[in-house]
């Protein structure tokens, strides 16, 4: 869903893989007078930053069953000045240090709005209505789940050798693994 693009519309790609939230973030776009361009896959957002040239762009952490930190310095090789956000469901500090240190202006934890998207691009100021929610605690079961993350992604998604490295077996990390996502 693209439109087309002119010089009073700001274009904003967005690369995530729940179609709904996609959806729904483009319209919110688009009725404040930005151009969104949508793309489900990396591949489709590498193509879309090729022909449109973002200003800014907002990815989903995972997109499909790939990463979406892998766009950033696809994105910041083709336009270093590109404002990047990365919006994730299971926030993690280590994904959060990936992410900034790859180029992203920032890291959102979703659920997330649209003013709180302009404001960390720092396009719009949110209103007060929309300011954004304060942290909370994080429960021991997602910090168990987000270790978990970040010991499997330094094995490169390996479960076996991520199984290994916490002294746990295999389905064991599996299952506490899918439970999570299971819950999505």
């Amino acid at each position: 869903m693209n439109c087309e693009e002119t010089i009073d519309q700001p274009v904003i790609l967005i690369a995530d893989d729940d179609l709904t939230f996609l959806h729904t973030l483009a319209t919110s776009l688009r009725k404040r007078g930005f151009n969104p361009i949508t793309a489900d896959t990396v591949f489709k957002a590498t193509s879309l930053q090729q022909k449109h040239r973002p200003a800014s762009a907002v990815v989903d952490l995972k997109i499909g069953s790939e990463s979406g930190l892998r766009l950033i310095p696809l994105l910041r090789d083709a336009n270093p000045n590109i404002e990047i956000i990365v919006l994730t469901g299971y926030a993690s500090i280590a994904t959060a240090v990936s992410a900034i240190r790859l180029g992203a202006r920032d890291y959102l934890c979703k659920p997330v709005d649209t003013l709180q998207i302009l404001a960390a691009l720092n396009i719009n100021k949110p209103s007060p209505d929309h300011a954004p929610i304060p942290e909370k605690r994080m429960p021991v079961n997602q910090l168990e789940w987000e270790y978990l993350q970040k010991v499997l992604l330094e094995h490169q998604g390996n479960i076996s050798a991520a199984a290994r490295s916490l002294g746990m077996h295999r389905r064991t990390l599996q299952r506490k693994l899918n439970k999570r996502s299971g819950s999505r």
